[in-house]
């Protein structure tokens, strides 16, 4: 479980974030320009500032235009996984060849109207594809549940080229439609206004962390 800090109260991120280690398995920031969507939120100084009061892994989700502009700053700020959307990056197979370069995951994000088709070109150079499951740019938006066919189209892909892709779906992800979106073969969910907006926000991560590890049993 990647668990989104969008929602979050910036005036407590310390004990927000505390809440949820243990529980969840990755911190989820969600970098927006105000250009690629119509929403601002925050820069490598957060990222800097949040890699010094946690060991989770830190994975950057770059809702710019232009994103390889701003892969090394989030690197040197702490990032572990960084991913860019194929529709605003201009030098996709570069920005991506320069997240891995510097030892990071390297992830590739669709929109729900992009195809997968556009990811086929890239397959070889990232580690996880993100399958969005809301427009970008604000929290708290529902689930559409048309795009979570492409998990299975893009793992069909990749297994076609010869290798195995993780997939992470954001966008819209509650404990309500979970299974459904498990079922449908997501390796990681981001979760996040569901969470931060519960009034005991431990008790919400650790429901959505109960539902995860009964996969085998939803799969059946």
């Amino acid at each position: 479980m990647a668990a989104s800090i969008l929602n979050a109260d910036f005036a407590e991120l310390h004990s927000e974030i505390a809440c949820i280690e243990g529980v969840a398995d990755v911190l989820h920031l969600d970098v927006m320009d105000g250009n690629f969507v119509p929403n601002l939120t925050f820069g490598p100084l957060v990222a800097r500032a949040i890699r010094g009061i946690t060991d989770m892994p830190l994975d950057v989700h770059l809702m710019v235009m232009n994103p390889e502009r701003y892969i090394g700053e989030f690197a040197e700020a702490g990032a572990d996984w960084i991913s860019i959307h194929v529709e605003a990056a201009s030098q996709g197979e570069k920005a991506l060849r320069d997240i891995r370069e510097r030892g990071l995951k390297a992830g590739l994000a669709l929109n729900p109207a992009t195809g997968t088709r556009e990811m086929r070109r890239f397959l070889s150079l990232i580690d996880f594809a993100v399958v969005m499951t809301v427009v970008p740019g604000f929290g708290g938006q529902s689930l559409i549940r048309e795009a979570l066919g492409k998990v299975r189209q893009l793992k069909d892909m990749a297994g076609g080229d010869g290798g195995e892709l993780e997939v992470e779906v954001d966008g819209g992800v509650k404990a309500s439609n979970l299974p459904e979106v498990m079922r449908e073969g997501a390796d990681i969910v981001v979760v996040g206004s569901s969470i931060f907006t519960a009034r005991d926000r431990r008790a919400a991560a650790l429901e959505i962390r109960g539902i995860m590890d009964n996969k085998e049993g939803m799969l059946l």
